[in-house]
């Protein structure tokens, strides 16, 4: 289980912080699988949002929030690493569903 960062991280404009959930799956077919042959996973637990952005001068609230787990698409958003936990910061507009 991956720990709570110590640093506040707040996304600007329309964007998100995600926390990319790990692949529980290690072996297939009696091979072992090297991290760095494994694909991206494609969904996260938000961890951060922005307070939206504006349109004509008016501010579109997120429709997304903390602790939602989504879908992104594979190559979506920014990878960083903040406090050695990598995070994911993407637009929300590339969030494509949430998991309920």
């Amino acid at each position: 289980m991956a720990t709570k960062t110590s640093t506040k991280v707040t996304p600007l404009s329309d964007r998100v912080v995600v926390r990319a959930m790990e692949e529980t799956e290690q072996m297939r077919g009696g091979l072992f699988i090297p991290d760095t042959a494994k694909e991206k996973p494609q969904q996260g637990e938000i961890v951060s949002v922005g307070p939206g952005k504006y349109e004509d001068g008016k501010l579109v609230p997120m429709t997304v929030k903390v602790g939602d787990k989504v879908l992104y698409g594979k190559y979506s958003g920014t990878e960083v690493t903040i406090d050695n936990e990598p995070l994911l910061i993407l637009r929300e507009s590339d969030v494509l569903a949430v998991i309920s």
